[in-house]
């Protein structure tokens, strides 16, 4: 699939079949996820991989209880690590770069992800302290996006966008 056509097809999916994501496809998703640019290149975030049931459960109870976190059979988390940034760029870098840096990130996984014909969602409502506790972060880490992944068990709508003309301003 080229990116212009994992770009159109990319949507949010919230069911997943039970089948596993093959070894071979999370490490393209995983090797995406670092190819994206990041401030200064210092890459100020990491990424958990979630496969554990009671750990995507615990997931799912700190995102809400939005169920779907726990159907996929893998959760990628990524966080920001501010300390990474923060040396180059001092505040700014803690406080806004490693946010970008991981949000670019997780959006570079989500085009790997539809470009091998997988499917995910950005989840980026939950409560930190029990993302923080399920992953047993260190307090240098901010989470900032979960995705789950997996083989869609739906195909929804397209949801509609915005016109260019309403998007867009040229000044």
């Amino acid at each position: 699939m080229d990116f212009f056509e994992a770009v159109e097809q990319r949507q949010s999916i919230r069911a997943f079949e039970s089948r596993p994501v093959e070894e071979e496809k999370l490490r393209k998703i995983l090797e995406t996820a670092n190819a994206a640019p990041s401030a200064g290149n210092l890459q100020a975030y990491e990424i958990y991989v979630v496969r554990k049931r009671q750990d995507r459960a615990a997931l799912a109870r700190a995102a809400l209880h939005q169920d779907f976190v726990a159907s996929a059979p893998v959760v990628l988390v990524f966080c920001t690590h501010p300390a990474r940034s923060s040396g180059k760029y001092g505040a700014r870098g803690a406080r806004l770069y490693s946010v970008q840096d991981a949000t670019i990130a997780c959006a570079f996984a989500m085009l790997a992800v539809t470009s091998l014909g997988l499917a995910s969602v950005w989840v980026g409502a939950f409560r930190d302290e029990g993302v923080r506790e399920a992953l047993r972060l260190s307090d240098d880490l901010q989470p900032v996006a979960l995705l789950p992944v997996g083989y869609p068990a739906e195909s929804p709508e397209r949801a509609e966008r915005r016109t260019l003309a309403d998007l867009v301003h040229e000044v």
